[in-house]
């Protein structure tokens, strides 16, 4: 189950006891799903019932309870307990990791993807500045890849190498760029229903590049004019994809070459990825199970870089189950070792489908 399936699920307890009138309340749009923090346990947890507790003139822990009676019979969970003043709190089931891991599997880099049209025309404008045009093509993919068509236009003439060198969308070049991604993929039809048939006006105007980010070439300029935050001043020096730890491009891109390598290196071995459940891997399976919301919430909030930094976020959780997941000497390869490549395989489409809708390559071998 993920993030934005469990968020439905709970408001979908709420909506029942509205219904049967053990609640008073106008039911949210959504419930904000997110790991435990401090004192809390499982998987994941929500404050609904503490956002919820005004309106219903009742303490947080009686609705927190009120809504666990109604979601401990889900079978996707193995306990609902309530924390604090009123932390709801899953443990999802053994085979939630490999449900998740299969349906990244199914839908590959595009995994998080929305089915079909919104019902929403983008118009984005960006005046003609280097960071602005590159920020602007960015925002342009992820909206497409939630279902929005997108048209685009520019304040002035782009210089022709951005289009050239950073892979911009020629579409920027005054007018516009239209269209909605086809196809299918995550389970979301209708979550931005409120702007359904809407018409959006937007203008993308970031902190200006201090320098020429063209000799950068295309994936490292592209990331250091996405990946600080609109509001940020972007760094232009020439080390984004130097490799080393300290850099989190290469981080991302290390972390998506090595995925593809063991993949490779199985097969050698005559065996292939199997989702099952996989311990010690509870980081990497929440940041899975979070990329459709931080898509969302990047098309939502206009920012690419939500997205870049929840790449390194990925990585960073994926680096350490990669060495697990080969049979070292004579060991066999087990089902144990199935499902941990199969996992990386999960993570390994999750960076390269986020690196192409940044605009950046992620490269089989580093």
């Amino acid at each position: 189950m993920t993030p934005v399936e469990l968020s439905r699920t709970v408001l979908h307890a709420v909506r029942r006891a509205v219904d049967e009138g053990e609640l008073s309340v106008t039911v949210p749009e959504r419930a904000v799903v997110a790991p435990p923090g401090p004192g809390g346990c499982g998987d994941y947890a929500t404050s609904i019932a503490l956002q919820l507790a005004g309106a219903a003139g009742q303490p947080p822990r009686r609705v927190a309870e009120i809504l666990r009676s109604r979601l401990a019979d889900e079978t996707s969970f193995a306990d609902v307990v309530v924390t604090g003043p009123g932390f709801l709190n899953f443990s999802l089931e053994r085979n939630a990791s490999a449900l998740l891991v299969d349906e990244i599997l199914r839908h590959g880099r595009r995994y998080g993807h929305a089915e079909g049209f919104s019902g929403t025309v983008v118009q984005l404008r960006c005046p003609a500045e280097v960071r602005a045009v590159v920020v602007t093509d960015a925002l342009a993919r992820v909206l497409r890849s939630q279902g929005d068509a997108v048209r685009v236009t520019c304040d002035g003439r782009p210089a022709p190498e951005w289009e050239t060198v950073l892979g911009v969308d020629g579409g920027h070049s005054g007018g516009h760029s239209g269209g909605h991604s086809g196809g299918h993929s995550g389970s979301r039809p209708g979550r931005r229903g409120s702007r359904t048939l809407a018409d959006l006006d937007i203008t993308i105007r970031p902190v200006p590049a201090p320098a020429d980010p063209l000799p950068l070439g295309r994936d490292a300029a592209r990331w250091a004019l996405l990946h600080p935050a609109a509001h940020d001043r972007p760094r232009i020096p020439g080390d984004h994809l130097v490799q080393r730890e300290a850099n989190p491009l290469f981080r991302v891109r290390y972390a998506h070459a090595r995925t593809r390598a063991l993949l490779r290196n199985a097969a050698d071995l005559g065996f292939h990825p199997e989702p099952g459940p996989v311990s010690d891997a509870e980081a990497l399976l929440a940041a899975l199970g979070d990329h459709p919301r931080v898509l969302t919430a990047t098309a939502a909030h206009r920012g690419p870089d939500r997205l870049a930094r929840h790449l390194v976020t990925v990585a960073d959780a994926t680096l350490p189950l990669l060495p697990a997941v080969l049979p070292l000497g004579d060991e066999k390869p087990s089902a144990a070792h199935r499902a941990r490549l199969a996992l990386a395989e999960a993570a390994g489409a999750v960076l390269a489908g986020g690196l192409s809708l940044l605009g950046i390559d992620a490269p089989d071998h580093l």
